[in-house]
Order: C-alpha cells, then sequence, then structure tokens
C-alpha cells in the first residue's frame, strides 16, 4: 500500500532517493557555511590554491612581454630600464592598487567578477548593464589568444638548445595544436584531481622566475634605476614611438582582470598575501632579463631568441621549457574555468541564451559547458593556425582586455558612489585609471591592424548576441499581461470540481515569471481555461527570482486555496544550478511532513490505497506571431533572438525539468499588433 511517504517513489522524482537528496543538501550547506564562515581567513592551504588558480594568466607573462617590447628595436640603456620602469609601475598601480587593494573589496558574499560587479549595482541602475556585457565580451573574446599565446611561447623555448635550433614552425605548431587539443577534450572530466597539483606547481613556476632573475642581476646593476617611475616617463616622451611600447608594456597586467573573477575560489585575503610573493618573482624576473639585455647593447636580438630562455643554464632549458609548459598549460585551464563561470553568470542573469551545463564533479565551481568548450576550441586553434609564432599572437594580444578593464573601472567607480564614498575619491580614481586604460587603449589601437580586429570582431560578436538576448526580454515583457489571480480562483476552483471534464493531471505545475504573488499571466490563465480547459486538483504556480547574492538558495509558499492553489516561489542566486525538479520535490516533500497538503491521488480506488498522484509541469514556449507591426530594428533583434532560441537550451531543460513529466505549450508572441491593415467588406445585392 503507498502512504504519502511513497511520494518520494512517485515517477516525477524518482530523480535521486531521499536519503540520497537530503544528505548531499547537508553537506552542500555545511560546506557552504564553513567555507563561506572562514572565506577570508590566510592559511597555507589557500595560498598555494591561490597560487595554483588566480596567477596563471598574468604569472606566464614573462615568456613574452620583453620579447614584445625588444621587438625590433636595437638594445639600449632606455629601452630596457624604461621598459622595466613600465612594467614595474604598471604592476604596481594597475595591478595591486586598482585589483588587489581596490577593486576586491567589490566581493558579492565572496564572488567577483565583472558580472558579480554588476549584480552589486543593477538595483540602483539598470543602464549599468551595457558596461557588463561589454566587459565580459571583450573578456571572452581575448581570452581565446591566451591559451595559444603561453603555450606557444612555452614550446619555442626548445630552440634555446642546440639540438632543436632548427626546429620548424610548422613542428612547433602542431605540438601547440595536440597540447590544446588534449586540454579541451579532458574537461568533460573535471580538473579535480589535476588541479590538486596546479598550486605545488604555480610554486615552483614562480619560484623559479625569481632565482632566475636574481641570478642575473648582477649582469648589469643598473637595472635597479627603473624603480625611479623617471624612466618611465623618459621612454614613453623621448623614445621613437616610444609610446606605442605601452602595448606591449600592457601584457604584464592581462591576468589581472581574471584575478578579480576568481576571488570566489579562495578569498580576498589569500590573494592579497600570495600575490606579494608572485609581484617579487615577476620583478625579479624581469630585471634578471633586463640585466642580461644590458649585455647585448647595440644588438638586435633574433626573433626566435627568447630573453626568458636565454638566461636560463643550457643544462636547465628542457627542464625550464617542461615547466613552462605546464605553466602555459595552467594559466589555460584556469581561463577556460573562468570562461565557463563567467558564461553562466551570464545565463542566470538573463544576458546570454541557455546553455547545456554538466558538473563533471562535485567539487563547488566545477562546471562544463559543452558550447563554450566547443567555441574556445576552435577560437584557440584557429588562433595557432592564423599566427603560428608568439611574436605575432604578442602583436594582436591585449586589445579587448583594456576595454574589459575600463568597464570594470566603470562599475566599480558606480559601486563606490552607491556605498557613498566621497565624489572627490571616486573622481581620483576615475581621472588616475582612466587616463592609464585610455593609454593603453590607444598604444593597443595599433595591434587591431596586426592581428587585433580578431578578438574585436569575436568580441563585437559576443557582445551583440548578450545584447540580442537582453533587448528581446525587454520587448517581450511589453506583451506579457499579469491579471489578479484572486479574479479567477472562482473559476478555477469550479474547473477543479466539474467531474464532466476530464480531468488533465492531478498536480498541475506552471512556471510564472510573476514577481507578485497577486498577480499571475494571462497565458497561463488562458491555458487552464480556454485552450483545453486542464482540470486538475491542485494547481501550482512556481515562480524562480534569480537575485544578486550568488550563492542564495531559498524558498516561500503561499497557500493560496489549501489543496487547491499553491504558489513556490524559489530565491536563487545568480551562480546557483537552477534544478527546480529537485527543489520542487524538496518543498513538496516539507509540506507533505508538515500536513500542509494531501498530494494523495484523488481518482477514488487510488486515494482509497493512498497511492500519489501525478504531477504535470507546463511550460509555455512562445513563437513570433505572424499579426505584428514592429519596427525594422526590433523586428530584426526578435528574428536573432528565436535563432539562438533555437540553438540554445529547450525551457524544460534550462529550468532543469524532466522532460518526461513537461508539456510544451506554444503561445503566439504579439509584441505589436498589426493596426493599419485595411479591410473593406463587400455587401452582395
Amino acid at each position: 500500500m503507498q502512504t504519502e511517504t511513497g511520494f518520494f517513489n512517485a515517477r516525477i522524482f524518482d530523480i535521486c532517493t531521499y536519503p540520497q537528496f537530503h544528505l548531499t543538501l547537508v553537506a552542500f550547506l555545511l560546506n557552504t557555511y564553513f567555507v563561506r564562515k572562514d572565506f577570508n581567513k590566510v592559511s597555507l592551504a589557500g595560498l598555494v590554491v591561490a597560487l595554483g588558480i588566480i596567477y596563471g594568466d598574468i604569472g606566464t607573462s614573462p615568456l613574452y612581454v620583453f620579447k614584445a617590447i625588444v621587438g625590433n628595436n636595437p638594445v639600449s640603456d632606455l629601452l630596457i630600464i624604461g621598459g622595466i620602469s613600465c612594467i614595474i609601475w604598471t604592476l604596481t598601480l594597475q595591478t595591486t592598487i586598482k585589483y588587489v587593494i581596490l577593486t576586491l573589496r567589490a566581493d558579492n558574499k565572496g564572488e567577483g567578477g565583472i558580472f558579480s560587479l554588476y549584480a552589486l549595482v543593477r538595483r540602483h541602475a539598470k543602464w549599468a548593464v551595457i558596461f557588463g556585457m561589454i566587459g565580459g565580451a571583450a573578456l571572452l573574446a581575448d581570452g581565446i589568444i591566451t591559451p595559444p599565446i603561453t603555450v606557444t611561447s612555452a614550446i619555442e623555448g626548445l630552440r634555446t638548445l642546440e639540438v632543436f635550433k632548427d626546429l620548424s614552425q610548422w613542428t612547433i605548431v602542431k605540438i601547440v595544436l595536440t597540447i590544446i587539443t588534449l586540454m579541451f577534450v579532458v574537461q568533460q572530466f573535471g580538473t579535480v584531481s589535476i588541479g590538486k597539483l596546479f598550486g605545488p606547481i604555480m610554486v615552483i613556476w614562480f619560484s623559479m622566475l625569481g632565482i632566475l632573475g636574481l641570478s642575473h642581476i648582477v649582469d648589469d646593476v643598473a637595472v635597479f634605476k627603473a624603480f625611479s617611475p623617471h624612466y618611465a616617463i623618459e621612454l614613453l616622451t623621448t623614445y621613437p614611438r616610444g609610446f606605442m611600447i605601452l602595448g606591449a608594456v600592457f601584457l604584464c597586467t592581462t591576468g589581472a582582470e581574471a584575478l578579480y573573477s576568481d576571488l570566489g575560489h579562495c578569498g580576498k585575503g589569500n590573494i592579497r598575501v600570495s600575490w606579494t610573493f608572485v609581484k617579487a618573482c615577476l620583478i625579479l624576473n624581469y630585471l634578471g632579463q633586463g640585466a642580461w639585455l644590458l649585455t647585448q647593447k647595440g644588438q638586435i636580438i633574433p626573433k626566435d631568441q627568447n630573453p626568458f630562455f636565454a638566461i636560463m643554464p643550457e643544462w636547465f632549458v628542457i627542464f625550464g621549457v617542461l615547466i613552462a609548459t605546464l605553466a602555459s598549460i595552467i594559466a589555460s585551464q584556469a581561463l577556460i574555468s573562468g570562461s565557463f563561470t563567467l558564461i553562466s553568470e551570464a545565463m542566470r542573469l538573463n544576458l546570454w541564451p541557455k546553455l547545456k551545463i554538466n558538473y563533471p564533479t562535485e567539487e563547488r565551481g566545477q562546471l562544463y559547458i559543452p558550447g563554450i568548450n566547443t567555441m574556445l576550441f576552435i577560437g584557440c586553434v584557429a588562433i595557432v593556425l592564423i599566427f603560428k609564432e608568439s611574436t605575432a599572437m604578442e602583436a594582436a594580444y591585449g586589445l579587448s582586455i583594456t576595454i574589459t578593464m575600463l568597464m570594470t573601472s566603470c562599475l566599480f567607480a558606480f559601486y563606490l558612489y552607491t556605498r557613498r564614498v566621497r565624489l572627490s575619491l571616486i573622481l581620483i580614481y576615475l581621472v588616475t585609471f582612466f587616463t592609464l586604460e585610455f593609454s593603453f587603449l590607444f598604444a593597443n589601437l595599433v595591434k587591431f591592424m596586426h592581428g587585433g580586429y580578431v578578438t574585436v570582431i569575436v568580441a563585437g560578436v559576443l557582445f551583440l548576441i548578450m545584447m540580442v538576448w537582453f533587448k528581446s526580454r525587454k520587448i517581450k515583457n511589453r506583451y506579457v499581461e499579469f491579471v489578479r489571480l484572486e479574479d479567477h480562483l472562482p473559476v478555477i476552483q469550479e474547473l477543479s470540481n466539474d467531474s464532466t471534464i476530464p480531468k488533465y493531471a492531478t498536480h498541475l505545475v506552471y512556471m510564472s515569471s510573476a514577481d507578485n504573488p497577486k498577480e499571475i499571466e494571462h497565458k497561463i490563465i488562458y491555458s487552464i481555461l480556454n485552450k483545453k480547459p486542464k482540470r486538475a486538483d491542485i494547481y501550482w504556480f512556481v515562480h524562480v527570482d534569480v537575485v544578486d547574492e550568488p550563492y542564495l538558495s531559498e524558498y516561500s509558499v503561499q497557500t493560496i486555496i489549501p489543496n487547491e492553489v499553491i504558489r513556490v516561489e524559489f530565491r536563487l542566486g545568480f551562480k546557483v544550478e537552477q534544478r527546480i525538479n529537485l527543489m520542487f520535490r524538496m518543498v513538496v516533500e516539507d509540506m507533505v511532513r508538515n500536513k500542509e497538503v494531501n498530494i494523495t491521488s484523488r481518482y477514488e480506488s487510488l486515494s482509497k490505497n493512498n497511492v500519489v498522484g501525478d504531477f504535470q509541469f507546463i511550460v509555455m514556449e512562445k513563437f513570433l506571431s505572424h499579426d505584428n507591426d514592429l519596427p525594422l530594428y526590433e523586428r530584426l533583434v526578435m528574428r536573432m533572438y528565436f535563432f539562438l532560441k533555437k540553438i540554445s537550451l529547450s525551457e524544460e531543460r534550462g529550468f532543469g525539468l524532466d522532460s518526461s513529466y513537461v508539456t510544451i505549450e506554444k503561445y503566439p508572441l504579439v509584441v505589436s499588433p498589426v493596426t493599419n491593415l485595411q479591410l473593406r467588406r463587400i455587401i452582395h445585392s
């Protein structure tokens, strides 16, 4: 005999067993409580994790920064000392002050990144979404070039060895493509076990950077003059095309935005402490490369000679290349995982089409988006095949990320304003970093014709997708009509008790977008009463509210008519997976336990044996009606929206519903009804 406790075996909820579900839930809550409670505490484990996750991009920059600064120019005191001075003060102003000290303060319940920052300010200014979309698109686009440039720079180091001196570029390309392919293939399996090695490997990497640099500083101690900003200013103002060198200098700080995006992995305390070690190792390495270069005064460094590998003892080069390759893979892995996180946040904030998300492990934050993985893989392969050499990639790298940094500056300034920081201090912040970042932007604009157009075009396409998805939602909202639920309750009750109409389901569940619990979409009422009367014993209206807090997960229940009409509202953070099937199951189980609802079937034979009634979800799917008279711009937006919708995740899968228990109802989207249709009746005599 099936009792109410047998509810857990009902078909709609047979995804997992009751004990497993609650053990998982308890583990999640305990993990959330203790991890967030000690989130900003500094620990040795946290510092090692920070080294493995946070600094991959910025930590591998010594592979190509000085090579890009020197280029085809003859080595001179001003070029080298001025270049190092630019690097030191860029790392100090842009990375340390802007990101490590200031921007990390804007943590959204421990989470960072441009979309987390937007979530902090969006309730104060809806228009701020434009900064988030531009910044997010540019970050994704420029990130496509990070794996190719880091892996290629590392593999090209083999040419430092005499035995590999004649290694062809096409052979290097094949090696790079093999590494990148393997890197993207393993994404689907998760990276927990590999990730445990990231920290120790990066400790070795940064230690190697510091030791190599320190061993060559004595080659020419004049490099210490680089700590004076005077030499940076002199280089930019007096050296031929000196200002353009900023485009190469900027490569030393491209990972600063990723540093903020990865805040949620280990907390601001661990980031700030570990940055002290990282910055020291980076500067030591740049000083060592500079000192070695000063011994080559007047010479033009061959294109295939990288100062980074030149300062290594010959016996160590093979080990150096191996460690550099591992570090570049870690940097690329961090960027790929960060892209998954960025897109998942955009999806929750309704800025990106819904895509399939897999969770390969139980590790928090581990997610895999097949569509984005494929997009990044194709982009990285294309970059390698188009540019082939790291030198060519350097010429295209960094243009888009400057735009992201500018957008972060705008959002952070507005964040300071919402926190009632003095306007004079906000103005100082904007003047300082706008001056710095616009200088980098203008210097990087020269890269547009040298390949920078690739990332700009990609960023433009990504931004267009976000804009279409956002604008179409605004257009659709003009059509959505809400009515007062209480006005229709008597009719719904009569329908529920009308035995002349065949019963559609025992429990009928509608996904509703009505924020006001007293309202309901007119289309839902139409679906219940008019389209094909749907008689049910209990009508459930489920609403999902995505909130600004990243990991909030709570719900409320409003019993409108006991055992007849119930509204459930989920308040989920923008980083919480919307597994409505499982969450709704938990809600009903809790209500059964508290005797708030009777879910037993109302059929006499089944009710007598306490059999649980069936559940059926109704998801409303829109299509653009021909009866629209939209302006050209809006018509194009809606057509692009429905094209994206066809290739994106369906509504039921986006909500995490089991398609076996979902009915899709199509209804026309009439945004702007045709009003100027001329039709005349002819009366026959």
